[in-house]
């Protein structure tokens, strides 16, 4: 079985069960927060994405992307230059924390002590990042694949046990659940810290070149900045949301109270079923990158061309069959939240929305493997226009209200993965459909 093929399944099996546990997760905050409460959680998380984005510096794809480019003898060199700039990035954080987080009107409907489990969730980020992206690049799927599964699995734990021994009053109960998600970070961060050091103690024992500094900050900056620059973006859009959402809610005449309801159960209910195929799609992204850019290091287009057109048949296998399924079968899955919910029609409503996004996903990796994360940038930023722009527009209209809002959701997708899919082609000198194009 060819890498593509073996890292993908691999990765595929271990995140199908972590998306399982997942999907536990949010049902088990749903039943044990309440609407109005699982509302203000998931309202939180797009902050707490931002955060992390910002501590990882996207370290994990700039890392993976120079190993997987790089022999082994280097390795030792570039991993000590990537944790060096780890820790100025961790430093950098902390002291931004220090002054952004106690002035941060978001957090004011939290518990204070919400603001100081984020500043722990810096540095935990950070190195992570660089020993998750050093296993990616040298192709150690088996431990991302338990890295994985090991974050849901103690997330759910930690959840469960805490809700069934103790009762909260809201602003506790949302900081407890929060907390869980801090203390499955740190235990991965042990898990992946101790396989780590001894990975780099084996590799110490073989002979090692040394590489120019310089050259490795360059290098690893040259990716993460412009992919920082690119999930900051994604982070901003997806805190900015919840806000834009609610405002055209009200407009449209629903109470405040009520636009959060409905919000929460958009966020955490339809997207959370209709993301849970995803898992194969971020595989494939995990899987991509590296191999994608060593094979365009090489000039490899054949190879490429053929690993894009197996990713869109993949993509196609399974992301059609269970858009079908979430079309048919959408009010008894969305039972499971919450009994008669309009999440159902929000379901049905968002199929283009998610069918498009599971094809974006790998085609990204792709954008980012052969050195056009600015295009990717770019893409982002139209598309996310053009769909906030009708999101606020049409969802103010009384007569469409979140069916507006998710029209406009749905053309941002259709319009991201069209600039994705015709940038790559050209740059691969491809047909539409996926063939190279004849010499002229």
């Amino acid at each position: 079985m060819n890498p593509f093929f073996r890292g993908a399944l691999l990765l595929s099996t271990a995140a199908l069960a972590g998306e399982s546990l997942e999907f536990l997760i949010n049902i088990v905050l749903a039943r044990e927060l309440g609407e109005h409460n699982f509302g203000l959680y998931m309202a939180i998380l797009p902050t707490l994405v931002f955060v992390v984005v910002l501590s990882s510096l996207e370290l994990q794809v700039s890392v993976s992307k120079m190993v997987a480019e790089r022999e082994q003898s280097e390795h030792i060199s570039l991993v000590s230059i990537a944790l060096k700039l780890a820790i100025i990035v961790a430093v950098t954080c902390l002291i931004a924390a220090f002054f952004v987080l106690p002035n941060l009107s978001v957090l004011n409907n939290y518990h204070p002590l919400v603001r100081w489990m984020l500043v722990l969730l810096i540095p935990i980020v950070t190195f992570s990042s660089v020993a998750r992206g050093y296993f990616v690049g040298a192709q150690h799927t088996k431990k991302i694949a338990v890295i994985n599964l090991m974050k849901r699995g103690a997330q759910l734990t930690f959840l469960y046990g805490v809700f069934q021994l103790f009762q909260f009053q809201s602003q506790t109960a949302i900081f407890v659940a929060l907390g869980t998600v801090v203390l499955s970070e740190i235990l991965v961060l042990f898990y992946m810290g101790t396989a780590f050091t001894l990975h780099m103690n084996k590799l110490r024992k073989q002979p090692q070149k040394e590489v120019e500094n310089k050259e490795i900050y360059q290098s690893l900056l040259a990716v993460s900045l412009p992919t920082t620059g690119l999930r900051v973006f994604h982070a901003i859009t997806f805190a900015v949301k919840p806000f834009l959402i609610t405002t055209a809610l009200s407009k449209a005449g629903l109470m405040e109270s009520m636009a959060l309801i409905q919000y929460g159960k958009l966020a955490g209910v339809a997207f959370t079923i209709g993301f849970f195929p995803a898992f194969i799609a971020h595989s494939l992204l995990t899987v991509m990158v590296p191999l994608v850019s060593s094979g365009y290091s090489k000039g490899d287009f054949h190879s490429l061309a053929k690993m894009l057109r197996q990713a869109m048949g993949v993509t196609l296998a399974y992301g059609l069959p269970v858009v079908m399924v979430f079309y048919f079968w959408a009010e008894p899955m969305t039972d499971l939240f919450f009994e008669h919910s309009p999440a159902s029609g929000y379901l049905t409503l968002l199929v283009p929305y998610f069918l498009f996004h599971y094809f974006a996903i790998p085609m990204q990796a792709y954008l980012i493997g052969i050195g056009l994360v600015r295009e990717a940038f770019m893409h982002s930023v139209w598309s996310t226009g053009v769909s906030f722009l009708l999101m606020f527009t049409l969802g103010s209209l009384p007569f469409l209200q979140m069916d507006g809002i998710i029209i406009g959701m749905n053309v941002g997708a259709v319009l991201l993965t069209l600039m994705h899919y015709l940038t790559i082609t050209e740059k691969l000198n491809l047909t539409l459909y996926l063939t190279q194009k004849k010499a002229a």
